[in-house]
This record gives structure tokens, sequence and C-alpha cells, in this order.
């Protein structure tokens, strides 16, 4: 029998209607209510962390939720998280950088639709998350429509239907058909003790490049950030003609910015020795992102720049992979 700690953090799955439309008011209490939890293999303790809208999500709420696991690590075998589909992925990057090497699974579920409504996906999916906490694995994991997606991989595709999350540039943990578990390939434990780590600096700015992106927008984003990402165009094209991008992003990086460059393409990653645009930009000292997800590079960098100023540590930091998203699949170059 496991014990198993669900903490609630609001989302759609914990919303009412409202005059001013859904907003979150159900507590962790009224959430598993809803669950029928006689005959499972666990003991199932629940405790409300925050009651918010995830668009309201914030770098500090996730040291909030990092925290809550801390101070319970030693008492549960599993954790669950429910949590608003919107910023979900964030959230379980954020926490996969900030609990690492953790031998029990950290689980994020929500919903498309509130819990209290005739049809919902949110029993299912809290269903399946208990399901899954209850395994001998390690790591930060989003379940959702009976997928299991490693914490960094997981990108919202959708806004409404019930398989809202895909997993980028990397295969499906596991498919939940109820009780049976199919794994698509074996997850290896953690070595080391679990370390907790919640130190984050939040000063990073997101670019999306289009054309047209003027070149003083980076004289602004200087005096505001600690870091850039930018999100270029296919492989890691960066413009050199007409609005030429390229004196300030070097003007950045030789203040001691970290620069991070990926790709706006979901799928395949960038690599900046392909194209000439690419290869201009990789003369300086900028922070590559591989297969990386921006979902997971904004909360990385994040974690990253709470660790030092120097941006040479910083760069290492950002391009080695997490241990406990360590898969043979990375040992043949994904990244993390």
């Amino acid at each position: 029998m496991k014990n198993i700690l669900l903490l609630a953090t609001g989302g759609t799955i914990a919303s009412v209607p409202s005059e001013e439309g859904l907003t979150p008011k159900l507590t962790a209490e009224e959430l598993t209510s809803y669950i029928t939890i006689e005959n499972q293999p666990y003991r199932l303790h629940s405790q409300i962390l925050m009651n918010i809208d995830s668009t309201n999500m914030q770098p500090e709420h996730w040291c909030d939720i990092a925290k809550a696991i801390y101070a319970h690590y030693d008492s549960y075998d599993g954790f669950v998280v429910t949590h608003g589909t919107d910023t979900m992925a964030y959230t379980a990057a954020a926490l996969s950088y900030m609990i690492q090497n953790s031998k029990k699974p950290i689980v994020l579920t929500g919903s498309q639709v509130p819990i209290g409504f005739p049809k919902t996906d949110a029993k299912k999916n809290i269903r399946d998350a208990l399901r899954f906490a209850c395994e001998d694995v390690g790591g930060v994991f989003v379940v959702f429509d009976g997928r299991v997606i490693l914490g960094t991989r997981a990108v919202k595709m959708r806004t409404k239907s019930y398989d809202a999350f895909e997993s980028i540039n990397h295969p499906y943990v596991a498919y939940i058909h109820r009780e049976t578990i199919d794994y698509q390939y074996e997850l290896q434990q953690p070595n080391g003790h679990v370390q907790f780590d919640s130190s984050l600096c939040p000063d990073v700015f997101l670019l999306k490049l289009h054309p047209g992106t003027k070149p003083e927008i980076f004289d602004y984003i200087r005096h505001l950030y600690r870091g850039v990402i930018i999100e270029s165009f296919g492989s890691g094209g960066v413009p050199f003609q007409g609005r030429n991008l390229l004196p300030k992003i070097k003007e950045l990086i030789d203040d001691g910015m970290a620069v991070v460059i990926t790709t706006q393409c979901l799928e395949e990653g960038e690599d900046l020795t392909l194209y000439e645009v690419g290869r201009k930009v990789a003369q300086n000292t900028v922070i590559l992102s591989g297969d990386m997800n921006t979902e997971a590079i904004v909360p990385k960098l994040m974690w990253a720049l709470g660790k030092t100023t120097n941006v040479l540590e910083v760069k290492k930091m950002m391009e080695t992979p997490i241990a406990n998203d360590m898969t043979e699949k990375h040992e043949e170059g994904w990244d993390a």
C-alpha cells in the first residue's frame, strides 16, 4: 500500500462558474471527493498550496511547490500535483530542475474541463496520475489523457481537446489503460541522493523573432534581464542583413548576459552549423539548446542563473542534460 500526497494548485480542474468566467475555487478535499479510492493500492492524502489559474503561475510558485514536496518527501511514496494546463509544462520542467535524482514519481496533471462538469476529463486524469504515482520509478512526469510524458518534454498543443499535451523530441514514457501501464522504454532509476534546490533567477526574457524585428529591442532587454532566449528561424537562423541583429546580440554577451538560441520549430531542434545565418551567430558565445522545447528552456535558464553569474558556467549547465531525464535516447543525442 503506497502513501500518495496530492498537492492542489488550482487550474481548470478545480474551477467553478462565476460571473467573470471559470475560476479556481475547489479545495483539495473537494477535488479528491470526486475520485473513488476504495480498493486502490494507495492511501491518499491531500493539501492545497494555492488556488490560482495557471496563467497567474509565477516562478515563485514553482518554488513553493518544490518546497512542499521537499517537506513531505520522506513521508510519501509518490506525489501528484493538480495544475492548470496553460503553464503546466513550464512547472513540470521547473520541478525537474529543482528536484533532481528523485527516486519517487512526481506527477503533474489537470484537465480541460472542470471536475464538477458532467463531461470532464478530470476524473480520468487524476486516476491515471494516482496510478502512475504508485509506480517504482523516479522523476517528474506529466500524465494527461492516458499518456505519460517526461517533465522536460511536455508541450500543450491544443486548447480544448482532451489530448492537450504532446511529448516533443522524445518518446512517451508510457500509456495508461485503466490499471495497466504500457511502458515505451525502460526508465533508469536516478543515481545518488535526491537533490532539492529552489534557487531561481526569474530575470529571463523570451524573444520570438519575426521578419522586421528591430535590433534596438536588445537595448531594452539588457537593462531588465540577466538572460534572453531567442526563438530563431528554422535550424537557428538570425538575420544579419537589413535589420542586422548580430551586433546587438554580441553586445549582450560582452556585457555578461546569457543568450540562448532555440528554434520556433517544435520538432528536431536547432543546428547552428547548417546555414550561414546560424554559423554567424554561433561565432558568439551563445548557449545552444539542442532539441529542448521552450517550456523547458525558460525554467532551466532561471535555474542556472540562480546558481551563478558566470556565463560560461551557465552555458555548461544549460547544455548538460539533467540526471533524472537520462535515458538511452539521450545517450544517442537527445537533450534535456
